[in-house]
């Protein structure tokens, strides 16, 4: 959520983000009246408990005669002092409902839509080849690599199964990550997929795009999208250190997405899932440290890409298409050549102090005091890559060439057809 100061003194600034990310200004006016109305309530009701107060040291000094008369109009002055309070909780309530509306603040994204992003980069020439490329489920199958047909009689449509040389593939480009991320200062982590809505509340799924999310309801548990609400969860109520520099980790973790609302869309091979294993780094830093952070995350993201060798372009997401707690969230996407477009393989956003001031994640300053933290997140890996890697790689004999910073996990040079 946003900082209510923040939103006092700069209220022209949070409208403007509203109306970049095409959602409503008018939440600002709203929240501000209710900021009034609880400022005036906290102030009612101190000033009934110091009557109160003041009361009862009155009532400590009467004589004995005169107390049953002031006895009864302290139960009065109590019954007011329960009123105030009453009020100066549900106008806090009121403000933090509204608080939670409003997204993050924009910081420097384009104004617009899914459509309205700015390509900042090309790195490599698209694909080409002198024969008709397959696409990535054909090669799957061909290679025996990927199973939809049997991952849709288990699992239903968008399911599918992982098969030889396609695990080694996917653990292959998760080891990689996850060794890279361990050379960068990243503490590795298995986290739970499991958590509870306060904290995928915190982490701010549960605006828009709740309809992606599997809830358990028997269980009151959602099953995560990205371990990125995992960790930060995972020092929700703390103060930690950042003297030394910034925490990371890396989460290794299956996620799961509804896809709701995405029907008819990218429904062959694995590009659209339920299902996916995905290795994310989470940075949590002081607020001045997360724009550097940000170039840090993406600069890793930039050297997995090159080491498993595809084309790529990196985006500069618009306003309208970021995710509520996102200030700023820049895209890499894969060239695919059966698409002859390109696709999102990676994200990195980040979300200044918007998930920890939710999750009441601090630190100390200089002086001691306990400050909000802020947090990062970027994608290192991805089963959608395998997606880009089959494509880009494949041989006219219907082979596929392994990068070679993968080989030592797959443990060959080519995957080739089954004779």
């Amino acid at each position: 959520m946003l900082d209510l100061k923040f939103v006092r003194e700069n209220p022209d600034v949070v409208r403007a983000s509203q109306v970049n990310r095409g959602e409503d200004p008018q939440l600002v006016d709203s929240l501000l009246a209710a900021d009034e109305k609880r400022r005036e309530a906290i102030k009612v009701a101190d000033e009934l408990r110091s009557e109160q107060k003041a009361f009862g040291k009155k009532i400590g000094q009467a004589a004995p005669e005169e107390r049953p008369a002031l006895l009864e109009g302290s139960y009065e002055l109590k019954a007011k002092v329960k009123e105030a309070e009453e009020a100066q909780k549900a106008a806090e309530g009121q403000v933090e409902e509204i608080q939670y509306k409003i997204s993050n603040v924009v910081e420097g994204a384009p104004a617009g839509g899914e459509d309205d992003f700015v390509v900042m980069e090309h790195v490599g020439e698209p694909t080409t080849f002198d024969f008709e490329p397959k696409d990535h489920l054909e090669l799957g199958e061909s290679l025996d690599l990927i199973d939809m047909k049997r991952g849709t009689k288990v699992g239903g449509a968008r399911f599918y199964y992982l098969t030889g040389d396609g695990a080694f593939l996917q653990l292959g480009m998760m080891m990689l990550a996850a060794q890279k991320a361990r050379e960068n200062g990243f503490q590795l982590m298995v986290p739970p997929v499991l958590v509870r809505p306060e904290i995928m509340s915190g982490t701010g799924f549960l605006g828009d795009h709740s309809e992606e999310i599997y809830y358990l309801e028997r269980d009151d548990l959602y099953l995560v999208g990205t371990s990125e609400v995992a960790l930060a969860g995972y020092h929700m109520d703390e103060i930690i250190d950042l003297n030394n520099g910034p925490v990371r980790y890396a989460g290794w973790s299956s996620c799961f997405r509804r896809e709701a609302g995405s029907y008819g869309k990218d429904t062959r091979g694995i590009i659209r899932v339920h299902q996916f294993d995905k290795l994310e780094m989470f940075v949590y830093c002081k607020p001045e440290e997360a724009e550097a952070q940000h170039q840090a995350l993406l600069k890793m993201e930039r050297e997995m890409l090159s080491a498993v060798g595809v084309p790529y372009r990196i985006i500069d997401i618009a306003g309208g298409d970021l995710g509520a707690s996102a200030a700023r969230k820049y895209d890499t996407e894969a060239w695919i050549p059966t698409q002859n477009t390109y696709r999102e393989l990676t994200s990195t956003s980040n979300c200044t102090t918007f998930q920890a001031r939710r999750l009441q994640t601090r630190y100390r300053d200089e002086n001691g005091k306990p400050q909000v933290a802020a947090t990062l997140n970027g994608t290192l890996a991805t089963t959608r890559w395998l997606v880009a890697i089959l494509e880009n790689n494949q041989q006219s004999d219907g082979s596929v060439v392994v990068p070679e910073a993968l080989r030592p996990f797959v443990g060959k040079d080519v995957i080739e057809p089954k004779k």
